[in-house]
């Protein structure tokens, strides 16, 4: 360090010059700042198109610079991952760091090279501003620090997870995908940016954030306990989810979505049966409340029901016909996708609890909702989506022409199945790519081949199956036809037995609604096909048996266009009846969970209200 001659400062009156300027005229100087460098941080730029109101920007910023505020004629889907919301700076915090810039998934944030800001002749009272594309005055700045690849906080590739080829999985059942190890699974947790979107898209809004952040600090317990706050077919959901959570994921508008379905399954394989169970089991009331509920189906809602009621203090029953609970995940979802172990573990959970599964009991022969009414103070009805709809084309009524329902049940109930050598699957959602990739591997093991051909009316673009089914339905060997619309089932006729199934004839689809939403589809007669088949399954949708109930109680019911109804809280007219999961809300494992959530809810209400009254 040099010296420094402390005599060159001047005498204690030195300070006094100052007076001398008091005399002065002032001068101004014209407001005309000079250019700045190319990644200059001045003030902030939203490109309000881009934004979509993830608020990461916010929690991001430590100096609580930024604030989100609602603009109500912005548009707001939280299914897509929209809000209507935009950042506001508060530039008496902001240090212009630029985290909101780097870490802003859309990139839609950026910093301009103005760094003048005045109020005057503005309406600009305060250094709180809300920032567009335009600049904090209007003024024509071009940008400074945006984002770049040298800039980017944003990890937009997914890790990998393995999974058999085809050639390895075609020839059997066991599970295609092998979940992420340890390593993968704190990489991809370390990718999500905590904006909730995915909260606000799921239909039981579990917080993904939160189990999310536990399994990036190694906090797999922890993780747990948060997938069981609000899903205990946690297995399931973590292997055949329909993940809207993904789909409104902020990452995923530049990037791959963070694999939310695939880190609750790894948090839920990772950690010890038992130990999961003593989880589940926190928060259980320590004593009964004398009420009784019965739960109609061991589907995922009926179970979910069932998982908050004992939880609360309630006893419950559930009555199931088949002899495994697990309704329509568990017998209509093939192994490949979801083994069967899996869903075991969901219910052992639920079980171990104390609710009371009573198994090969269908109700409306075994007991009747009478009985139930009378000896229960309420019941939910989760009866699921067993029956199958038929297209009504000729043909149809054929003994080799099958429900997509029926025949992934029987070999979920290992019931010895026919197979073709050659099939036709009729349909275009997920339940159609379960079907015909189910046969294709009934066919590899009977006959060392795969001959199935899919049809539906929607185009490729517009298939309802997800698009990893399609595709990996493909790479076994299934032909898919987009935009044909079934006609006829063709036969052989045969002398001493029933005609057998030659094909199927289909026309192209020209279009499948009318000008006011009906369906009506328009077809193309002159581009015909003849489709060779053997077996033809129908996959269009499915029904709920609603002839458990009996003829009384249908009758005192009411319903809209054959479905029962119910109001928000899933009651129906009568007071001691709930509805919930596939029959009320269509096939979604997600939504049935909800429902689920949603009926225990207000049954707690209804009968805690009876119980003070009383």
């Amino acid at each position: 360090m040099r010296d420094i001659d402390y005599k060159d400062k001047g005498g204690i009156l030195n300070p006094l010059k100052s007076l001398s300027f008091f005399g002065r005229s002032s001068v101004t100087v014209p407001l005309e700042p000079r250019a700045a460098s190319a990644n200059y941080r001045g003030f902030h730029l939203n490109d309000w198109e881009a934004c979509i109101g993830c608020s990461t920007c916010q929690k991001v910023c430590d100096n609580a610079a930024i604030t989100m505020v609602s603009i109500p004629d912005l548009p707001q889907d939280p299914a897509k991952g929209i809000r209507n919301l935009r950042p506001a700076i508060d530039y008496g915090r902001c240090c212009w760091c630029a985290l909101c810039v780097d870490l802003c998934p859309t990139g839609s944030i950026s910093l301009s090279r103005e760094y003048v800001h005045t109020c005057l002749d503005s309406e600009l009272d305060s250094y709180f501003v809300l920032p567009d594309s335009n600049g904090i005055h209007g003024t024509p700045y071009p940008k400074g620090w945006a984002k770049s690849e040298d800039a980017d906080l944003v990890a937009l590739e997914r890790a990998r997870m393995e999974e058999l080829p085809p050639p390895e999985r075609i020839g059997n059942f066991n599970e295609i995908v092998a979940g992420y190890d340890a390593n993968q699974a704190i990489i991809e947790a370390s990718r999500c940016v905590q904006c909730g979107m995915c909260f606000d898209a799921c239909p039981t809004h579990m917080n993904a954030p939160e189990y999310i952040r536990a399994i990036w600090k190694g906090d797999l317990e922890q993780a747990v306990r948060e997938i069981y706050r609000t899903n205990p077919f946690a297995h399931t959901c973590g292997r055949v989810c329909t993940h809207r959570c993904e789909d409104a994921c902020s990452v995923g508008h530049r990037g791959t979505p963070i694999a939310i379905r695939w880190l609750k399954r790894y948090a839920m394989d990772a950690v010890d049966h038992e130990r999961v169970k003593r989880i589940a089991a926190e928060g259980k009331a320590r004593f009964l409340s004398g009420k009784r509920v019965a739960v109609v189906g061991a589907g995922p809602a009926g179970l979910t029901a069932a998982f908050d009621l004992i939880k609360q203090g309630y006893e419950v029953t559930v009555f199931e016909a088949r002899p495994k609970a697990g309704g329509m995940v568990r017998y209509g979802i093939p192994d490949y996708r979801l083994p069967q172990d899996r869903i075991d573990r969901d219910v052992d959970v639920i079980a171990s609890l104390g609710v009371k599964i009573r198994y090969g009991t269908q109700v409306g022969t075994d007991i009747t909702m009478a009985e139930l009414e009378r000896d229960y103070d309420a019941v939910i009805l989760t009866i699921g989506l067993w029956m199958g709809r038929s297209t009504r084309i000729p043909g149809s009524d054929h003994p080799r022409v099958k429900r997509a329902v029926t025949l992934l049940r029987d070999v979920a109930e290992k019931v010895k199945v026919s197979v073709p050598a050659s099939a036709i699957v009729i349909g275009g959602g997920n339940v159609a790519m379960d079907v015909a990739r189910t046969i294709a591997r009934l066919q590899k093991q009977t006959y060392g081949q795969v001959k199935v051909t899919v049809t539906a009316l929607e185009d490729l673009e517009h298939f309802l199956a997800d698009p990893e089914e399609i595709k990996e339905a493909r790479e076994e060997g299934v032909e898919i036809l987009p935009a044909r619309g079934p006609q006829e089932i063709l036969f052989k006729p045969r002398k001493y037995e029933v005609d057998k199934i030659h094909g199927l004839r289909t026309w192209r689809v020209l279009s499948i609604f009318d000008a006011q939403g009906r369906f009506a589809p328009r077809h193309d007669e002159a581009d015909e096909q003849i489709h060779e088949g053997e077996m033809v399954v129908e996959a269009i949708g499915q029904a709920a048996e609603v002839e458990v109930l009996g003829e009384e109680l249908t009758e005192r019911l009411d319903w809209n266009r054959g479905r029962l109804e119910i109001d928000d809280q899933g009651r129906t007219n009568l007071s001691w009846l709930w509805a919930a999961g596939d029959m009320v809300r269509g096939p979604d494992v997600v939504s049935a969970v909800a429902d689920g959530h949603r009926v225990a809810l207000s049954i707690n209400g209804v009968l805690s209200i009876r119980e003070d009254a009383a």
